[in-house]
């Protein structure tokens, strides 16, 4: 590092190999200049904002790659190694700051130039330098051009006699410190000032990182204008004393709408100019223009570091255990927006209220802008497995649980899971450390939006994976992070072996554990939620707190108790063969009944905090261990629900196994093991816990101590009255199994949403006589099931087989 007074007021030097950058950490007490010879340390800087600001950002990565592209030519023999080379620095560079539109430009510019180069290695890297050098130059002059026509924008807003002096706010660092010089928004204060039309220019601090009070006062008394340093909670009692003619800031970001993303506390201060009635304009490089975004909802916004906040100078200024949310920007809506400043022009609102920055782009560029991507609610921004890499990389705690965001350029992700309504990701980081990254869409996956879901699914799956796995680790993943706008939920990836249960059962694999386990997660979390384990009032009190998921309990009570027995557009079948099966479920008087009984349980019995949609297809697992996962369906209902699902799965696969090639006779005898095994283990276990800690104190819980406690006063034959009554809660519950058993073996072969295990059957004559027995299987455990017992229920699946 070289530490000296800078003559000239500069944050790049660049000659060709060799790129410096100002330490903005440093300032305003030392100007060091740091040597930056690759992308790698580029990164970081970014990163750790030892440069900042959208442009130099821009700039500065561009440079960087120069000189290590210079430093690598006599590496790079062809015109296609150079691009393969330039491809992954630059997919790295733009992890280090995703918020930034600028980066991410400059990033498609340079990759799409080396991808389009033929020839020698050598004529390829001086083409890719040759073109970051001019991104320099072209700054410089574009930010001129900004100066110029903010200073007369802004005196045209306030209004003023031509040629008076004007008072000016502005925020964050938007100057040569934040460019590759003369700056932006900073730029239309110079231009004011060279033009004798600033009369005094205010800067916030800019909290956190006070780039105002050390970068943005840096600048302004380096050149001696008029001004003054305020706090940002400071700028409204300003406007209000009638010191401010206009606003001037810079942006990270501008979406199609106008939205525009900048530095935090930019959206307080536009909203203190609008009730102040004092206009507040954006002045940004058409390069920050961001078409292809909406609207300012869909900008993925970074966050930082929590001690940020809660230390100053190394040492902590905040109490220990406070939470910390600290977003390194916000998006300021169109509505508030007088005008954003280009090197091209300034973009007006239009007649309809927005800023038509597509339209503009076009017409600057003379080419086609970005159609705006489909966006969801507020701050949701649908994933793919290019832009999730980017998430991970700008959520601190996701990207640690991938050993640290600078190694993103290994990073890689595909999609996987059979999922319906969800996009499901596979984060690596290439050194054997992997998550899971799921997303949940506004509409249902399998129809698309004209079937639209809320996406409070994901608050409940979330909430409902934290609770689960603290009732049962051992079968349940880890949740790292639930990020509530962006729908989104990153947990432990359950690494190979482990694959989706119904997969391996498909395949033929046995799994000798997975009755014990399952029966165990059933019973854990099950006892656990219920009001045996923590009392009436308390249940009440979870219940309340978690709410109803009622999209989803909506969704089931539609397509398993409803449409199943009616004629409904979302239902088919194995057609021919089915076509009669079908129609006797509509005209099938005891069975509309029985499902009507089974739903009116369903809604009314909130027994416990359920998964909710419990299939093979949520549970991964190896010959060792198994995880349940998927609970975007949970919710407080009837115990029966979740055993039900999961024996119905079983019987399902039990009764495809005909279709399959080969001998199965081994795979049916352990799947009608594992119904009677996970009865069994729920059933002890449950039974167990009831004995542990069911019998409690006072008279919340259901079954309290004065009935059934001699020690506590109960009368009679206490201990066989308590056995009594739990003979007869568990031959309820299976009562219960065993009529939702029948309902969702019925909905997965007349409704919307079949299962593998029967459609994975090509033969449809094969795969029809295997349906035809779960359906008379499923009826008669829907009819039958107050007499059924584990052990006569695997006898009529057997027998319906025969």
């Amino acid at each position: 590092q070289l530490i000296m007074a800078a003559p000239t007021l500069e944050a790049i030097r660049y000659s060709r190999g060799k790129l410096q950058l100002l330490d903005q950490l440093k300032l305003p007490t030392e100007t060091v200049f740091m040597d930056v010879p690759d992308c790698d340390v580029c990164w970081t800087a970014i990163k750790d904002m030892n440069v900042r600001g959208a442009p130099a950002i821009a700039i500065a990565a561009a440079l960087a790659m120069a000189v290590e592209l210079d430093g690598a030519k006599a590496t790079l023999a062809a015109a296609g190694d150079v691009s393969a080379f330039v491809a992954t620095k630059m997919d790295h560079l733009n992890t280090s700051r995703p918020t930034a539109v600028n980066l991410g430009e400059a990033v498609e510019r340079i990759k799409k130039l080396a991808a389009s180069l033929d020839g020698s290695g050598a004529d390829a890297v001086e083409a890719v330098i040759a073109e970051c050098e001019g991104m320099l130059a072209a700054d410089i002059a574009n930010n001129r051009a900004i100066g110029s026509f903010g200073a007369d924008a802004l005196c045209a807003a306030v209004g003023k006699p031509a040629g008076a002096p004007i008072r000016v706010l502005t925020h964050c660092n938007t100057g040569s410190l934040a460019t590759a010089g003369f700056g932006t928004a900073l730029g239309v204060v110079r231009a004011l000032r060279e033009t004798d039309r600033l009369e005094h220019v205010y800067c916030n601090e800019t909290r956190p990182y006070n780039q105002g009070a050390r970068l943005t006062a840096y600048e302004i008394a380096f050149e001696k204008m008029p001004g003054t340093l305020i706090c940002d909670s400071a700028a409204a009692a300003l406007m209000a004393k009638g010191k401010v003619d206009a606003v001037v800031v810079g942006a990270d970001r501008v979406a199609d709408n106008g939205d525009t993303a900048n530095k935090i506390g930019t959206y307080n201060l536009a909203v203190s100019a609008a009730y102040h009635d004092v206009p507040f304009f954006v002045a940004a490089p058409v390069s920050t223009l961001d078409p292809s975004t909406a609207k300012g909802a869909d900008i993925v916004i970074e966050d930082r570091p929590a001690t940020e906040i809660t230390h100053s100078l190394g040492k902590r200024v905040a109490a220990e255990g406070i939470d910390v949310w600290n977003p390194s920007f916000d998006v300021t809506p169109a509505a508030l927006i007088a005008g954003i400043i280009t090197e091209k022009g300034v973009v007006r609102e239009t007649a309809s209220g927005d800023f038509a920055v597509g339209k503009f782009v076009a017409e600057v560029t003379g080419s086609d802008a970005p159609a705006p991507k489909l966006s969801g609610p507020p701050s949701f921004v649908a994933l793919d497995c290019d832009t999730v890499l980017d998430y991970c990389a700008a959520k601190p705690e996701v990207a640690a649980a991938l050993g640290g965001a600078e190694g993103r350029a290994a990073w890689s992700s595909k999609e996987v899971g059979d999922g319906n309504i969800n996009f499901v990701y596979i984060v690596s980081n290439g050194a054997g450390g992997a998550i899971i990254v799921k997303q949940g869409l506004p509409f249902v996956r399998v129809v698309g939006e004209s079937w639209p879901l809320t996406q409070e699914r994901v608050r409940y799956e979330a909430e409902a994976l934290m609770i689960a796995h603290g009732y049962c680790p051992q079968h349940v993943p880890k949740v790292h992070l639930y990020d509530a706008p962006m729908s989104v939920i990153v947990m432990r990836y359950l690494e190979p072996p482990h694959i989706i249960l119904r997969g391996g059962i498909i395949a033929g694999t046995v799994y000798p554990k997975l009755a014990a386990h399952v029966g165990e997660y059933l019973a854990a979390t099950l006892f656990g939620s219920s009001a045996l384990a923590i009392g009436c009032e308390a249940l009440r009190k979870a219940r309340q707190a978690f709410g109803q998921n009622e999209d989803m309990c909506a969704l089931t009570e539609q397509v398993i108790f409803t449409e199943p027995y009616a004629k409904a557009d979302n239902n088919h079948w194995t057609s021919p063969q089915l076509d009669d099966a079908a129609a006797a479920l509509r005209t099938d008087s005891e069975l509309k009944s029985a499902i009507c009984s089974l739903k009116r349980r369903f809604a009314c019995d909130g027994a416990a905090l359920l998964h909710g949609d419990l299939h093979t297809g949520s549970i991964m697992c190896t010959e060792s261990t198994t995880f349940v996962i998927d609970h975007e369906f949970a919710f407080y209902g009837p115990l029966g629900f979740d055993i039900g699902a999961f024996l119905a799965n079983l019987f399902l696969a039990y009764l495809a196994q005909d279709g399959y090639e080969g001998d199965r006779s081994s795979q049916r005898e352990w799947l009608l093991a594992c119904v009677k095994e996970t009865w069994a283990t729920f059933e002890r276990r449950f039974v167990q816990l009831w004995n542990e800690r069911g019998v409690s104190a006072g008279n919340a819980g259901l079954t309290p101590a004065a009935l059934y406690d001699a020690g506590a006063g109960a009368e009679g034959d206490a201990a066989a009255a308590l056995r009594a009554h739990q003979a007869a809660y568990m031959r309820e519950v299976l009562t219960d199994s065993f009529g939702y058993a029948g309902a969702k073996m019925t909905r997965r072969i007349v409704g919307i949403a079949h299962v593998a295990d029967l459609e994975s059957i090509k033969d449809q004559d094969a795969r029809a006589k295997c349906e035809r027995r779960a359906l008379a299987c499923g009826r008669r455990f829907m009819l039958e099931a107050k007499g059924l017992s584990i052990e006569a229920a695997v006898a009529m699946a057997e027998e319906l087989r025969a």
